[in-house]
This record gives structure tokens, sequence and C-alpha cells, in this order.
């Protein structure tokens, strides 16, 4: 019989093993674009594209994960990446046009629709059927810190990988390490509290499927207003973090030292760590997890316009790290929060809608911020960036004052959306 102890100990191995190979390009992917020949614009627009394959792919793999299992949802993720991976290898030595670069981008984007889902719903599924007594928010909060390890190691190790041979190396390192991640999720990864259903027409149960995701999504209000703030959120994000790269190395005054573009990547897996490991504490100091969403949220604000007034490689670095600590903090807590919030049978394809709305953010701000840094520079960018993340602390305030009618189903915890623990 499957214990929990089991679940939760796959679900951190699929994490390290899944990060480590994904973040061997994370600290140079920048630099290997411009390297490529594309400009800052077209580097930044190539990943919008990678959302571009998020936002059109989310909710089908979403309802892949709750049709056919969330096992293959992943193994297809793996195998989609790994392929993506090797063709972003072969337009870097060909010296493909931007147009490529878009394709292959949005094919990433795809590998990454089959996890943003399916994993989640995989662990809560698992900890359910095997009665699991701990919280949500301590299991998220091991696999934030185990993705931070996996994170630090790749980062800095691809960094190093470009540093002493060329840019590309990292990618096929990353290519062979996604084998290794299919590897294991063939022989470790079992859907454990989930049946899918039998199927009978498959454009009606998705249209079903789909009709109570939404129920239990974007038309439940304590849900919604949280996802609709992470367009904000999660767009200015994914540009701080990519966009970090060339501007750490202009404020370093070297524009090849890519074992430093590594370095700052690892710093920012560090404070993942850091962050993952302060979740329990929030808990404690907060009452509610909206609370801890919005004191997080109004901060990055705050640190993303001192970010981009930085006059020194070590201040900015510094920044950057606190910016990260504070993200990978808010994670594990957001994630608690909209799982007990979703039953079993939409929680993967509501989860993905939530990952739609984060991309669809990046659709838009990714080439907007980077256009901003052709023109002003990156520092202005960045306090650009603070801006638009401003614009998410209405949406949080409106979750926060939600009438408490909502009671979360979940057998991990029964307590009503007014509870205190929100």
């Amino acid at each position: 019989m499957t214990r929990p102890e089991q679940v939760l100990r796959t679900y951190i191995t699929l994490m390290v093993v899944s990060t480590a190979a994904s973040s061997m390009i994370w600290g140079v992917n920048t630099l290997f674009l411009l390297d490529a020949g594309l400009s800052i614009g077209e580097a930044f627009a190539a990943n919008a594209f990678f959302t571009v394959g998020m936002v059109l792919f989310e909710v089908p793999t979403g309802v892949v994960a709750d049709t056919v299992g969330r096992r293959t949802s992943y193994l297809l993720g793996t195998i989609t990446l790994l392929g993506s991976t090797l063709l972003y290898l072969l337009m870097w030595q060909t010296g493909a046009p931007f147009a490529a670069w878009a394709v292959a981008s949005a094919l990433l984007g795809l590998g990454f629709t089959f996890f943003s889902g399916a994993t989640e719903a995989w662990l809560v599924d698992g900890l359910n059927a095997t009665g699991y007594t701990g919280s949500l928010d301590a299991a998220f909060a091991k696999g934030q810190i185990a993705n931070g390890i996996a994170m630090l190691a790749g980062s800095i190790g691809g960094g190093v990988l470009a540093q002493l041979t060329n840019l590309g190396v990292p990618y096929a390192v990353r290519a062979a390490l996604l084998g290794v991640t299919f590897v294991v999720a063939w022989r470790a990864m079992h859907d454990v509290g989930f049946t899918p259903k039998p199927r009978v027409s498959v454009v009606a149960e998705m249209r079903g499927i789909l009709r109570a995701s939404l129920d239990h999504g974007l038309l439940n209000p304590p849900v919604r207003w949280v996802m609709l703030a992470a367009p904000f959120t999660a767009g200015v994000s994914v540009y701080g973090f990519y966009a970090a790269q060339p501007y750490l190395l202009e404020l370093y005054g070297s524009s090849d030292s890519y074992a430093i573009a590594g370095l700052s990547a690892g710093l920012v897996a560090g404070a993942q760590i850091v962050g993952g490991a302060s979740a329990s504490y929030l808990a404690r100091v907060f009452r509610r997890r909206t609370s801890v969403m919005l004191a997080a949220t109004g901060t990055v604000v705050v640190v993303l316009v001192l970010i981009g007034l930085a006059s020194s490689f070590w201040g900015a670095l510094g920044l950057l790290a606190v910016w990260a600590v504070l993200f990978a903090a808010v994670t594990p807590v957001r994630q608690a929060y909209l799982n007990e919030l979703i039953p079993s049978a939409q929680r993967a394809t509501v989860l993905s809608s939530d990952s739609l709305l984060a991309s669809g953010g990046g659709v838009v701000i990714q080439p907007a911020l980077g256009r901003a840094a052709d023109v002003w520079g990156y520092g202005s960018s960045y306090i650009v960036g603070a801006g638009i993340q401003l614009l998410a602390v209405p949406f949080i305030l409106r979750a926060r004052g939600v009438p408490g009618s909502v009671c979360v189903t979940n057998s991990l915890s029964k307590q009503c959306d007014s509870s205190p623990s929100r």
C-alpha cells in the first residue's frame, strides 16, 4: 500500500530531476538568444512566444491530465521538452531566423503546460488517498526547497559549462537530463487517488470538464481574484529573472562572463530555498494566506524599483536575492490556497487555467518590458515592471474581502474560506 511519505518523496524527486534539467539553461538563456543573433527586443519576444505556447495549450493539457491521467501528462511534457531543447540547439548552430525561434519557443511552452497542473494535482490526489495528515503548505514548501536546490546546481553548472566550453553545451546536457527525468517518472510516478473516467464522447467530456473548471475557478470568488492577479505578478517575474542576466553583466562590466550569469541565477535558486523554508514561519506570523500574498506583492514593488535604481553589480545582485526570497516564500502559500478550494476531478484543469492567465500576462509584459530595455535601458525596465506589479494589489485585496461562503472539501483541511488560515 502506498504511503504519504512515498508520494511526497516521489514528488520531491521529480522536482529535483526536472528542475535540474530545465535550469541548466536558465542562467544563460537570454545570452544564448543574443549570441544567436537576436536583438534584445527579439530575445524577449521569443520568450513571449514561449508564454504564447503556454496560453494556447494550458487548458487542453490540463484536460489531458484530468481525463487520461497525471502520469501520462507528465511523460508527454518530458518528451516535448527534450525535442524542443534539441531544436533550440540546432537553430543556434544554423543561425535560424526569428520565426523559427518563435515556433520552437511555443513548443517549449507546450512541454511545460503538460507539467503545470498535472504535477500539483498528482501530489494532492496522492496525499489525500494515502491519509496524509500534514498541511499542504508544508508539502509544497518541501517541493519549493528541493526545486531551489536543483535550480542552484543546474543554473550554476550551466553557467560554468558555458564559460568553459560554449553556450550550446548546457542545452545538450539539459536534453540528456530530460531523458533521465523521463525514466524516473516512468518508473516512480503512478496515479494514486485518481482514476480516469470511461470516455464516451471526448468532445462532450472536455466540455464538461471545462465547464466544471470554470465553476471552481474564475466563477469561484475566492479563487477568481487570486487568479486574476497572476498575469501581473508572473509576467513581471519572468522578465525580471531573464533580464537579470544581461543587466548584471552590464553592471559587472563584461558581456561574456557566462559563469557570472549562471551565478546570478544560482543566487535566485538559493533564495528560493530560503523562501521555501520560511513558509511555515509565515503561517505563524500571518493569520490569512491572502495577507502573505498582499505583503509579498507590495514589498516586491519596492524591491523592483530599487533594482532599477541600482548602480553597482553587488547592490543589484543582493536586491535580486531579496526579490527571489519573497517570490519563493509566497509560492507554496498561494499553491495551498488554490488547491484547498479545488475538487480533485477538476484540479489539474483549474490549475492549468491559473497558469494560462499567468502566461497571458507574460505574452504582453515580456516584449513590452524588453522594448523598454531597448529604449531606456534595463534599469528603467525594472521600474516600469514595478508599476505593472502594483496592478496585482487590488485583486488580492478583493480576494481578502470575499465573504466566507466557500468551504474546503479537501480531506487535508476541512475549513471554510473565512478561516484565519486563509
